[in-house]
């Protein structure tokens, strides 16, 4: 679950565009905006490293502090990063009451791929869906959603439904709907059955050829 625990202490900024900006993360800060509630929005500024640990060890909620003022329970609702090197570049944070139910956006992880009698006979698990989203309180949130895909064989399917969420999380996404992964069977041995299917129509086809030219033959021979 999650935590209001983690504080965060940031800096107001009133400077915008690029150029502003790319000084804040050249002397390792993250710009950044908060909105929601009744508040108006606030362009802040965080320490990247200190950004990089609240958000890993805090889950759903954070505790703001602008420019030492008292902290606002607030949720990360999107964060753009750097497409080659992968750091944060900058983040929306959003307000929230920790009494009012919010949507949110939580990760699925499968355990015990490895023990799964399909997995264990060459079978192929594919996870399509990642995340779900979710409608909780901000303190009950998790970080992930866990499950266990146990006994699974080749050519089963794991529905949203099967999936199980804590207490107070409801599930916002169709639950017989949303594949959330498949257990197909060994890439090697499909690829087989394709080629061999392949050439069992290919013979059938010269078969059929041969049979219609020597229809015709006879025909000629018979005039």
């Amino acid at each position: 679950m999650a935590s209001t625990t983690t504080k965060l202490n940031v800096n107001s900024r009133s400077s915008e565009g690029s150029r502003a900006a790319r000084r804040l993360r050249r002397s390792g800060r993250v710009p950044g905006v908060l909105y929601g509630g009744a508040s108006e929005s606030v362009g802040f500024d965080a320490d990247a490293r200190e950004l990089r640990m609240a958000l890993a060890g805090s889950g759903a909620v954070l505790d703001l502090s602008i420019d030492g003022a008292k902290a606002t329970p607030v949720v990360l609702k999107e964060t753009q990063r750097d497409p080659v090197r992968g750091e944060t570049t900058h983040i929306d944070l959003l307000r929230v009451r920790l009494d009012e139910k919010i949507d949110a956006v939580v990760p699925i992880e499968l355990s015990g791929i490895e023990e799964a009698p399909g997995v264990k006979q060459g079978g192929v698990l594919e996870q399509i869906t990642r995340e779900v989203n979710v409608e909780a309180l901000p303190t009950a949130i998790p970080e992930s959603i866990h499950h266990e895909i146990g006994e699974m064989e080749i050519g089963e399917t794991i529905l949203l439904s099967a999936i199980a969420v804590p207490e107070g999380v409801t599930l916002l996404d169709d639950v017989e709907e949303t594949v959330i992964a498949t257990l197909s069977p060994p890439r090697l041995q499909a690829e087989t059955a394709e080629e061999i299917e392949a050439e069992t129509e290919l013979v059938g086809e010269a078969a059929q050829d041969d049979g219609e030219s020597g229809d015709s033959e006879g025909s000629s021979g018979g005039e």
